[in-house]
């Protein structure tokens, strides 16, 4: 099922550029932009995981530069039942962490230099087992490629908006206004709603099977409850394209905030703590 949500993302993104590769060009535009389709899709699959640790200033770490939380993601990943993952840290002190990476074999783990700080280990360990169930349950790929076909179509919005300043398009593009509105607004809310979806539906199965792993769902619970209380308050500079992916929304706070309730990319928080409470009955 998500290779099949994955392809479908792909060719979403071809039909796109194709479209507007013969809104700006005719036949020969629609040509060059299928040859860019190919070429981002090719991307988007296999370096894609490299393109959302950039959307956060990530680093990978050794062992020796962080052997707790090696330790840790090694303990988790063996109750998981998954191979060890890349680790990784990013210089933010809003307390956060996310699952990237095109499958098992080939994922990243990386939290936050706040979460290390601001956590309890029992909480540290019920966010980096929640991360390590989205691995588990392959919903990174799915999630990273959403990212980048996001920061994709927001690219190609501003292609189009300035082709069209420059000068570009066909002559009779003033006549076919909708066409123009599809490109300009239509495709970034439809990258935005694909992310709203996928991390809805994927977050609550990601929380059942991080409890499992650690048998102990209140403490999952408690950092989602701690987390967001700090995202609210401290910001965190981060690409909007790739906000999906971290276990609770980093632009919660400040112009994140206003249009949280919009586009709301994860369930309520107090929803997924009301089913996490329940598993303890």
């Amino acid at each position: 099922m998500q290779t099949l949500k994955v392809f479908g993302l792909m060719a979403g993104l071809t039909v796109l550029l194709v479209a507007i590769g013969d809104y700006l060009g005719g036949s020969g535009g629609a040509v060059a932009f299928l040859v860019m389709a190919a070429v981002m899709n090719f991307g988007m699959y296999w370096f894609s995981d490299r393109a959302v640790l950039k959307m956060y200033r990530a680093r990978v770490i050794t062992s020796n530069e962080a052997p707790e939380l090696h330790e840790m993601v090694d303990r988790l990943r063996r109750r998981a039942g998954l191979p060890m993952p890349v680790v990784a840290i990013t210089p933010s002190e809003q307390p956060n962490a996310f699952a990237t990476g095109r499958n098992p074999e080939h994922a990243v783990v990386c939290v936050t230099t706040g979460i290390m700080k601001l956590l309890p280990p029992r909480e540290l360990e019920g966010v980096i087992a929640h991360e390590l169930a989205h691995v588990q349950h392959r919903h990174m790929l799915v999630g990273t490629v959403a990212a980048t076909l996001a920061g994709a179509v927001a690219m190609l919005a501003s292609v189009v908006r300035w082709g069209l300043i420059l000068g570009g398009g066909r002559d009779d593009r003033d006549d076919n206004p909708l066409a123009l509105l599809a490109m300009l607004i239509v495709a970034p809310l439809a990258a935005a709603i694909i992310q709203m979806t996928i991390s809805r539906q994927n977050e609550f199965q990601a929380d059942a099977t991080a409890a499992r792993i650690t048998d102990d769902p209140m403490g999952l619970a408690g950092a989602l409850e701690r987390i967001e209380g700090y995202a609210r308050r401290i910001p965190m500079g981060v690409n909007p394209a790739a906000a999906h992916l971290a276990i609770i929304n980093p632009l919660s706070g400040g112009r994140g905030q206003a249009l949280l309730g919009l586009f709301r990319t994860h369930p309520p928080t107090e929803d997924r703590v009301d089913r996490l409470r329940r598993m303890m009955v």
